[in-house]
């Protein structure tokens, strides 16, 4: 499932606990995640995934929804 794939990558890069990631996570304000986490984040996405992450769209990422609505818009499959 990309939610739980995204997450333990997200814990990895972030230096957060896998458990307080949700769906409704807001990036800025629930894990301090700034202009440089979200393009490291990218980066390593685009490697997991293999996929190209549009950088425009990396810097409005909002919620780890939107990540996930991004990888799916991207091919990602379940």
């Amino acid at each position: 499932m990309i939610f739980e794939k995204l997450t333990k990558i997200m814990a990895e890069q972030l230096g957060v606990q896998q458990q307080d990631i949700s769906m409704e996570t807001l990036l800025r304000d629930d894990l301090a995640v700034d202009s440089l986490d979200l393009y490291n984040l990218g980066m390593v996405l685009e490697e997991e995934f293999n996929i190209e992450l549009p950088q425009d769209e990396i810097n409005d990422i909002e919620t780890v929804e939107d990540i996930v609505k991004m990888l799916k818009e991207q091919g990602v499959e379940e």
